[in-house]
């Protein structure tokens, strides 16, 4: 489906998506500056899990009784939300919420590339090697490329987030191999029970119970749980099933600059001009993945017969 064929409802619902999953990384941070990374995951999933089972509920969607599907679920909440929300909250505790949103980015690149390695039907083409490798270039430049040999906690924290990255990679293969055919609310619902029963008693034993306490705390909790994580999820699939796949990673470009902007304004966070590099390299090699730029261009080339 080309942007063209896109309807402006779709338009409209993936620009209020971009903002929403934007607004989720000054969510987190500004809940970290009362509670334990651990503790704000487990919030995070736990309310998002009670969310969306309401919602399978009310539209009265099958839920699985296989185990087998129990298991896949489990797995799937662990690689999709337990390792990179922990990860990657970890790290906006030392580094920006903008340079986290822009790392963040490349969850697409790392995607291409973990999908070529493990799918049989997912070939990295010459298009496709030119994106991850542009990609690539783009987060180390985001890091700093002097940085990636001094690891300090700055540098551990991005490397973090990055980790975070490749665990939403290796998720997207995991659910396409082991959860086919699966309802993604109910799909979404499951994962995310699969992380409750993980982060709850992790952030228990680690943290203790901990209540937020400050106003600015619930609600940043409140929207990165149920507006950025349930509400999302439901809106990321409408925008799916009415833009396609290709067009959907259009968000994740919109998303950086929401979050810069965000952190910019809240927080006073100013980033260095490298991170900006990376970001317009990063973009360069999703622009090549997506390969609507190349098309127009080969159009643009050949003249009409």
């Amino acid at each position: 489906m080309s942007t063209r064929d896109i309807p402006n409802r779709a338009w409209a619902e993936l620009a209020v998506l971009s903002l929403i999953w934007g607004g989720s990384f000054l969510a987190i941070r500004t809940a970290l500056d009362e509670i334990p990374f651990v503790t704000s995951v487990a919030y995070r999933v736990g309310i998002a899990a009670l969310v969306l089972w309401a919602w399978v509920a009310l539209r009265g969607l099958a839920v699985p009784r296989d185990p087998r599907i129990w298991r896949a679920l489990l797995v799937m909440g662990l690689l999709n939300n337990v390792v990179p929300f922990s990860l990657m909250a970890w790290g906006q505790l030392h580094i920006e919420t903008g340079l986290t949103s822009i790392l963040n980015a490349g969850t697409a690149v790392f995607g291409v590339l973990v999908a070529a390695l493990l799918l049989a039907d997912e070939r990295l083409t010459l298009r496709r090697g030119v994106g991850v490798a542009l990609g690539f270039f783009g987060v180390a430049t985001a890091i700093g490329l002097e940085n990636l040999t001094d690891l300090d906690l700055r540098s551990l924290a991005q490397l973090a987030v990055v980790g975070g990255t490749i665990s939403y990679a290796l998720a997207g293969v995991w659910a396409r191999v082991n959860l086919p055919g699966l309802a993604p609310q109910v799909s979404a619902a499951g994962m995310l029970t699969g992380s409750s029963l993980v982060m709850i008693p992790a952030a228990l034993l680690i943290d203790g119970p901990v209540l937020p306490r400050q106003p600015d705390t619930i609600l940043a909790i409140a929207y990165y749980a149920v507006i950025a994580t349930s509400v999302a999820y439901l809106l990321y699939f409408r925008v799916l099933g009415m833009a396609g796949s290709g067009n959907t990673m259009l968000c994740t470009l919109l998303v950086a600059p929401v979050a810069i902007l965000l952190g910019a304004w809240v927080r006073d966070e100013v980033l260095s001009p490298n991170v900006y590099l990376g970001f317009a390299l990063l973009a360069l090699g999703l622009a090549i993945l997506d390969g609507r730029v190349l098309r127009a261009f080969r159009r643009r080339a050949t003249p009409d017969s």
